[in-house]
């Protein structure tokens, strides 16, 4: 009787492994899971409704049409969070990134980085 309790317990702790390493395992491939590449698209905007203000910001619901190179046309929606006064408007061609898998699954693309300032130069020591 004692083997079989050694073996559920062994059984419970392995699984319970097994439980913890799961998502770290699955983080580390990224979005989407293995090859979790995002695709580049635009969205037409054909609606927005802004909701109250509050605190400098407001919810958002934005609806178009997605383009790029795994889909046509693709109607979607979405309810986000923007600062008030940033919403776009509607006709409005916006860069966006999606899943190529799930075009529902949309956010607007970042924007390009700021160069990176040129090496300075030399210093003055008084």
């Amino acid at each position: 009787m004692a083997g079989v309790w050694e073996i559920a317990v062994l059984l419970l702790l392995v699984g319970g492994i097994v439980l913890l390493l799961a998502p770290r395992m699955r983080g580390r491939r990224g979005p989407g899971g293995l090859g979790g590449q995002l695709a580049h698209g635009t969205l037409l905007v054909t609606g927005v409704s802004a909701g109250p203000e509050s605190d400098g910001s407001q919810f958002v619901t934005i609806t178009g049409v997605i383009n790029g190179p795994t889909v046509r046309e693709q109607e979607v929606y979405a309810r986000m969070t923007m600062q008030v006064g940033t919403s776009p408007t509607m006709g409005q061609l916006m860069p966006i990134v999606y899943s190529p898998k799930n075009p529902e699954k949309w956010g607007f693309a970042p924007s390009q980085p700021p160069e990176a300032p040129g090496p300075a130069g030399p210093t003055e020591l008084r």
